[in-house]
């Protein structure tokens, strides 16, 4: 018999508690689970606070239409049976909408105080979304449709308005007889859209919910995502060309001098990046120190050549002042300030990977016959393609929801989603939209992962 069991012929193993092994041991089993769940449950609360629950509510607000369609219930259900959607609608609709406002107006909240008037202002705002002018008609309809009577002796005092409300509602204003307004309503009859999304691509719904475009001046999200992509794979390549020999030279140097040379690659890092990218703009301006160089150090010629096949020619190879080149508040310069600043995310994964590479690989290779480059190519290559990989999906994923340089820097030809993302928030405060542009940068950077595990794989994903 061992010391901490007995052994019964004619039963299971037994501890010296007398308990059977294998409740003991699940007993163990569980404890030990609790106590793994309990040291993660602090980490899983912050994920779950910090993450996963701004996404579900980003998710959330991009196809939500609950709010308006609780304040307009009666109108909606007379939207569904409105035939003829290019005339005006019939004496019931409208009085739909004054009903609509007369009981929204007079709700309030468990302490009694009323909450009507922010409800009807924040429908209004959200129905100007779908057509400009909605809010300021719907404002000056509900002064008048929610006026009473002071002078009558009932104790509840009657609305001024009575039926019909037709012509009384054209009279106050004469948007209420435009059909461009009442169509706009369908866009919004249903508790969930796919609208926001619509709108992040230029496209909309119309009267009879059907895809349509938008009207050409109104189209401008497409050029803004095709510029958005354009920019951070612009980007990502040239991070590329310049981080790779910079990464090669680090790895093969003696380790005193890389050293030195990887404080400078982490020296932005160190420094704010509201004064990386200022510096940038005064460096970049047209009087800037970049253009000042060029004109201070190119060559200038200036008169006639013979050339072949073509003769005597005038040429004029001199950079003047008049030739300073525009880098400020334009697509160029975003893309120079960006790919600086991005640059130490592509070196630093791309040194690592090369760092874990023997050097015996490539001296091998030439010893069995191999120019230095064929080794290069066919050996050290294909050996620095997971921090290549890494790099390059670092560099995109910052770069295509960047937001301060192309603001700063890029002026309206620089400008990126991100940054329109910001104004729909702060200035329009169109969240569904701002929801739905999130969105669909979030389902970019997920299909980058995919297409990235399809070619490449994911498992060869280093940093490190």
């Amino acid at each position: 018999m061992s010391d901490t069991s007995t052994i019964n012929s004619q039963g299971p193993l037994l501890t010296n508690d007398g308990v059977p092994l294998k409740d003991s041991l699940r007993k163990s089993l569980r404890r030990s689970k609790i106590r793994s769940f309990l040291l993660i449950l602090v980490p899983l609360l912050f994920v779950l606070a910090l993450f996963v629950a701004p996404i579900g509510s980003l998710l959330s607000r991009s196809v939500d239409d609950v709010y308006i369609n609780n304040v307009f219930p009666q109108t909606f259900a007379q939207y569904e049976v409105w035939e003829d959607k290019s005339i005006l609608p019939s004496e019931e609709m409208f009085a739909a909408v004054i009903n609509d406002i007369r009981i929204t107006h007079k709700l309030e909240n468990s302490e009694g105080k009323n909450i009507g008037k922010n409800l009807l202002g924040k429908s209004g705002t959200r129905m100007t979304y779908e057509f400009s002018g909605w809010r300021s008609l719907l404002l000056k309809t509900v002064k008048s449709a929610t006026k009473v009577n002071k002078r009558s002796k009932e104790e509840i005092k009657p609305y001024t308005w009575e039926a019909p409300y037709k012509e009384k509602m054209i009279k106050r204003d004469k948007r209420w007889g435009k059909v461009e307004f009442w169509q706009s309503l369908g866009a919004m009859k249903d508790p969930y859209t796919m609208g926001y999304y619509l709108n992040a691509v230029d496209l909309r719904y119309d009267a009879n919910k059907n895809i349509i475009q938008k009207v050409e001046h109104l189209r401008v999200y497409k050029t803004i995502w095709m510029r958005t992509l354009q920019v951070s794979l612009m980007v990502t390549i040239f991070c590329l060309i310049l981080a790779y020999p910079v990464s090669y030279l680090l790895a093969t140097l003696p380790m005193r001098i890389s050293n030195l040379l990887m404080i400078c690659v982490l020296m932005p890092f160190w420094t704010s990046l509201l004064v990386r990218i200022v510096a940038w703009m005064i460096m970049l301006q047209q009087n800037g120190v970049v253009n000042d160089t060029f004109v201070t150090i190119l060559p200038c010629f200036e008169g006639m050549v013979n050339l072949p096949f073509f003769g005597a020619t005038n040429i004029d190879l001199c950079f003047g002042d008049e030739d300073r080149i525009p880098m400020m508040y334009n697509f160029t310069g975003t893309i120079i300030v960006m790919t600086q600043i991005l640059l130490p995310f592509m070196i630093l994964p791309i040194y690592s990977i090369m760092k874990g590479i023997p050097p015996s690989y490539m001296k091998a290779a030439q010893n069995l016959g191999a120019t230095p480059t064929r080794a290069f190519i066919r050996v050290y290559i294909p050996q620095s393609v997971p921090g290549v990989g890494a790099g390059c999906i670092l560099v995109f994923i910052v770069a295509i929801g960047y937001y301060i340089t192309p603001e700063l820097v890029g002026g309206k030809d620089g400008l990126m989603i991100g940054n329109f993302v910001a104004r729909e928030m702060q200035q329009t405060l169109n969240w569904g939209l701002a929801a739905a542009m999130g969105t669909m940068l979030l389902i970019a950077v997920l299909a980058l992962y995919w297409v990235y595990d399809k070619f490449i794989g994911i498992d060869n994903l280093k940093m490190g």
